[in-house]
């Protein structure tokens, strides 16, 4: 079972953000669980990977498009590097090859992976697990926005529930470990219609 990971190539404000993601990296290897992520060797990119590596066990596929490869660390010392001519193609890609998500912090970026892989979610097109790991509050207020967004009338609280909020690396191990036989099973069958 693969775990697709969004977050950022900084490693931003806290070092918790940090410590977490190497928690998360070295708890999805040990728990068999490979890892997708961006392919990046900085920020907690680098640090979710250089936890699941340290670890072994999972297997750790990063896919990056070529011109980021250009311009920036892309790591070459990956059980699996994809490269792939854009952005487009690396968000199917890497939803292709997951069975769940889990989003730690970031920037633009991680939201904009966050939002279209929860949207493709809420038109049916999947149905992989979506976790948010809101480790030190970060992203309580895009929680706050969601809650918002249904308390307005923009979401349903049908759609609301299709996010996970998690707090803590053993809950998100813990959330993965419930679903992973049915996921690897092949879980339910994506609709592949939008709802009415």
């Amino acid at each position: 079972m693969n775990v697709c990971v969004f977050c950022g190539a900084n490693p931003g404000a806290s070092l918790l953000h940090v410590s977490t993601a190497q928690d998360l990296g070295k708890g999805l290897a040990e728990n068999r669980f490979g890892l997708v992520f961006g392919a990046g060797g900085a920020g907690i990119m680098g640090a979710v990977s250089d936890g699941a590596l340290a670890a072994g066990g999972g297997g750790v596929i990063g896919v990056i498009p070529q011109p980021l490869l250009d311009r920036e660390y892309g790591r070459s010392d990956l059980t699996d590097l994809r490269i792939v001519p854009n952005m487009h193609e690396r968000k199917a890609l890497m939803h292709e090859l997951s069975h769940a998500f889990v989003v730690l912090p970031g920037g633009l970026g991680t939201l904009e992976e966050f939002f279209e892989v929860l949207t493709w979610r809420q038109l049916g097109l999947h149905h992989k697990p979506m976790i948010v790991l809101n480790a030190d509050g970060y992203y309580t207020p895009l929680i706050d926005l969601l809650d918002h967004a249904v308390d307005q009338g923009f979401m349903t609280n049908t759609d609301r529930a299709l996010v996970t909020i998690l707090d803590s690396v053993p809950e998100v191990l813990d959330h993965l470990a419930v679903h992973r036989n049915d996921l690897v099973a092949g879980g339910p069958v994506p609709n592949t219609e939008p709802a009415d």
